[in-house]
């Protein structure tokens, strides 16, 4: 896809020795690139060293970095992350290590969550001998979406309470989520129970992820050795599936984001799992017809999928001085909540509890609570390959019948020979 640059080219009044340096980054075209966009003068007059944004559709970014880091210099100099790479290119070796610079400088890296710095700032996540390689950028951590008015629908509780002998009240365990969206399905009038995104690939695995997490269940246990195919993996399964025939839209096994924020937004679902910061979206009026009606909660059991993005330094960059530079403004106390209260998605405690910043987001409160509690998917060498084979499993699990037990062992096989391959067994 076409990449759309943009090029900021005030000439500052910094040292002398930044004068003539231009950073470039490569970045994605989303919300808390462009938020950075109208600060970065600031920092050109501060320091004179000039920033270049390359933005481009997330799908064109892999391949336009790894080409760079085999050069004997690359072009790109602050690196962004995704979690899914933030095991990969530490790994091999692409990315400057960050400590010596933090502690020269005496940066605090402690208002960062905790979870947010094990999954995009260290690696390897865990251990004695892990490095830090990158400062959290963004976060993408997913969570519960509601319906508050269908909720508080006096209708709707007396049915409920009818049905089950209990009250209606928010889901506290996978088995209580599935069957508060089937009831909403079958009782609330022209409602889904739930709005997913069961596409084959990422979009499934990043769903399907938060019903393992909540089970207990994991892709690997300490030892890497895969356990994808385990009792609480199938029951993950069987729960998710249930979901898909049951309570979501007819054709969600081919929905994305996207689609189940089209139906989310036109009123058409009771609930949605997604990433915290649709909460936005979904309570514009100008994009949202349940403005005013939604609301945010951790998942049932507590445990989300974690997402989110880092910043880090080529390890062939040029300008590594200037670049860390960059990288400590940016994620500055002062930069990173202007950024939050232009919609940017925070990873320091700092910046969510901020009042200014929940003044604007109240909902920061409940999303930092999120955040704590959150994982990832495992974060090796070869992550990626890893969500393309347990999304496919899944896909032909959901739209060809294929036996769960028997997709999870072939899955299950496939990641012990990644984690072979990797060393790590």
């Amino acid at each position: 896809m076409a990449s759309v640059t943009c090029l900021f080219l005030l000439v500052g009044t910094g040292v002398a020795s930044a004068q003539d340096v231009t950073l470039r980054l490569l970045m994605e075209d989303v919300p808390d690139t462009h938020v950075i966009t109208p600060y970065l003068p600031e920092f050109e007059e501060k320091t004179g060293i000039k920033v270049e944004f390359e933005i481009v559709q997330y799908l064109d970014m892999h391949s336009k970095l790894v080409p760079q880091f085999l050069a004997p210099e690359s072009s790109y100099d602050v690196i962004v992350v995704d979690n899914y790479w933030a095991g990969e290119f530490p790994a091999a070796g692409w990315l400057e290590p960050l400590d010596e610079y933090v502690a020269r400088d005496n940066v605090d890296i402690s208002k960062y969550i905790p979870a947010m710095l094990d999954m995009v700032g260290y690696y390897p996540m865990t251990g004695d001998d892990r490095s830090l390689y990158m400062l959290p950028f963004y976060n993408y951590t997913m969570c519960l979406i509601y319906r508050t008015d269908l909720m508080e629908d006096a209708d709707l509780q007396a049915q409920y309470k009818d049905m089950t002998g209990n009250d209606l009240a928010l889901p506290q365990s996978m088995t209580e989520y599935v069957e508060v969206c089937k009831f909403m399905q079958d009782n609330a009038e022209n409602v889904y129970g739930s709005a997913m995104q069961a596409g084959r690939g990422d979009p499934i695995v990043m769903e399907w992820s938060n019903y393992l997490f909540a089970l207990g269940g994991d892709y690997y246990d300490d030892n890497w050795n895969a356990t994808i195919n385990n009792d609480k993996a199938i029951q993950a399964i069987d729960y998710y599936m249930e979901n898909v025939k049951e309570a979501a839209p007819k054709g969600a096994l081919n929905f994305n984001l996207d689609d189940a924020f089209r139906v989310m937004s036109q009123g058409q679902a009771w609930s949605m799992i997604t990433y915290n910061w649709m909460l936005a979206a979904l309570d514009d009026p100008d994009k949202s017809k349940v403005a005013g009606k939604v609301a945010i909660s951790p998942l049932p059991e507590g445990k989300s999928l974690a997402g989110g993005w880092g910043w880090g330094i080529a390890h062939n960059s040029p300008h590594k001085e200037e670049a860390w530079e960059f990288i400590k403004w940016v994620e500055s106390f002062e930069i990173a909540k202007k950024r939050a209260l232009n919609g940017g998605a925070p990873t320091r405690s700092d910046i969510l509890l901020d009042p200014d910043v929940l003044a604007k987001y109240p909902h920061y409160k409940v999303v930092e609570e999120i955040l704590a509690k959150s994982k990832p998917v495992p974060e090796f060498q070869y992550s990626t390959q890893m969500v393309e084979i347990v999304g496919r499993e899944l896909s032909l699990i959901g739209a060809e019948g294929k036996e769960p037990q028997a997709a999870m062992d072939e899955a299950a096989q496939e990641l012990n020979d990644l984690a072979d391959k990797a060393g790590l067994q």
